[in-house]
């Protein structure tokens, strides 16, 4: 329905006119006032000496609009919110996916702001906003691809149909561009994995911005600060390949663009999939490729300020297997056996690339736990081995033996340490052999 009390302007033209009617103004300094023409000010004044002040309300005031939605429809759509986007605070759907919802699922097709409106009348949806603190907002980058927000957001994203995780987000600073894959946990290989993903549809970025942790920087330690290196991580040592430059974060705030996707997926991505009873993040991450990521950038990207896409082109996949895979650097015992993560490897020493006793190698692992060796960048043959044997183990029981009593070192009759005590003890002999000479004899 609409509105029934008067507007501001038409209160103040009563005041104006009632000027008029009392002779303190005339009708054209009305019109001056009331910034309207002579003749619709003379239209004004006609309606308010007839019907007074109720007559310069406008005539629809009160009336059902013409284009407004039938009530039958409006109960159905509430009805709709209610059983199936409605629920707790944390649950239910706000108006803009419930209308989306609406329109796609049950073919009613509302306007969101009008269906916020029916919400809030029927108590269906209320929103506080929170007071923040007020903080500059960084302006964005003017190119695509030139900066490219990640971050991992632990959430119930299956809620109690399927287990915890970290969905990895990474947000295109300029675009608003995001793709996000979800895992167990925010891990290297989950990191790496959203980068190559990121990598092999747009390109290579030129700067990444990521948390200040140990997965993507950390600090020297005292060896490094002592030499002047500069400390790398695993996932560093990956974009520094790439030619990707790594930026930390001080603070949540300074990659605030990430961390509101993150508020939008907790809100939308959630319901979506309880919406699908997806349960498993395989699930999850076919559908995030399918339908939400396509959707969610066709309704929420942007286009950058500058159309120059500043991504680099990307590597072939050869390439992109030899960049994401950890190295790490061993030395080769005497006998030919590098260790790693409590593995045992016997290289081949009369292999083609021959790596020596004592020399560096480079150990490396890819996601699916294939292992390689390298030699001043080539591949050595190697087999896995069995751990040796712990000692003092028991053969037939399997029961540790106890440990054995540390033996007592006792230095020989002729070592140096003797010699000290053996010259006091002679010194006391000497000293008390003439006193027992001096002794007097016994009589007869």
């Amino acid at each position: 329905m609409g509105r029934t009390e008067m507007s501001r302007r038409e209160l103040g033209r009563v005041e104006v006119l009632a000027r008029v009617r009392s002779g303190q103004l005339r009708l054209v300094d009305a019109a001056v006032l009331l910034r309207l023409s002579y003749r619709q000010t003379k239209r004004l004044w006609k309606r308010y000496r007839e019907e007074g002040a109720a007559g310069l309300k406008h005539r629809s005031a009160g009336r059902r609009s013409h284009r407004a939605y039938a009530e039958k429809f409006r109960e159905k759509v509430l009805a709709l919110v209610r059983e199936k986007y409605g629920g707790p605070v944390g649950e239910r759907f706000g108006p803009t996916l419930a209308a989306e919802h609406l329109a796609s699922e049950d073919g009613q097709r509302v306007d969101a702001e009008t269906l916020r409106r029916w919400m809030r009348e029927e108590g269906l949806w209320s929103r506080e906003r929170r007071r923040r603190r007020h903080r500059r907002r960084r302006e964005r980058k003017e190119h695509f691809g030139e900066l490219v927000q990640m971050d991992g957001s632990f959430h119930p994203w299956l809620e109690e149909r399927g287990p915890q995780g970290c969905l990895m987000d990474l947000v295109d600073d300029a675009t608003n561009t995001t793709l996000a894959r979800l895992g167990q946990e925010e891990t290297i290989w989950a990191a790496a994995g959203a980068l190559r993903a990121w990598i092999e549809r747009y390109g290579v970025p030129m700067r990444l911005y990521v948390d200040w942790k140990n997965l993507y920087k950390r600090l020297a330690n005292s060896q490094e600060r002592l030499r002047g290196e500069e400390p790398i991580t695993q996932f560093g040592r990956m974009c520094a390949k790439l030619g990707i430059e790594l930026i930390a974060a001080s603070s949540p705030q300074a990659k605030g663009r990430v961390e509101r996707i993150h508020g939008t997926h907790q809100d939308r991505l959630v319901k979506k999939l309880r919406r699908k009873k997806i349960a498993s993040h395989a699930e999850a991450n076919a559908y995030l490729e399918a339908e939400y990521l396509p959707e969610h950038n066709r309704r929420f990207a942007r286009p950058a300020a500058r159309r120059e896409d500043y991504h680099r082109r990307a590597p072939c996949a050869a390439k992109l297997d030899r960049i994401f895979r950890l190295e790490s650097q061993r030395t080769i015992s005497d006998d030919w056996v590098v260790r790693y993560d409590n593995r045992f490897f016997q290289l081949d020493p009369q292999s083609r690339n021959y790596a020596p006793a004592r020399g560096k190698v480079e150990v490396c692992e890819w996601p699916e736990g294939r292992v390689d060796i390298e030699y001043r960048g080539r591949a050595v043959l190697w087999r896995e081995i069995a751990a040796p044997a712990r000692p003092r183990v028991a053969e037939r029981t399997g029961v540790p033996a106890p440990p054995l009593a540390k033996r007592k070192w006792v230095p020989l009759a002729d070592h140096p340490w003797r010699q000290a005590i053996r010259r006091e003890v002679e010194r006391r002999a000497a000293v008390a052999a003439p006193s027992s000479l001096a002794l007097p004899s016994a009589s007869p």
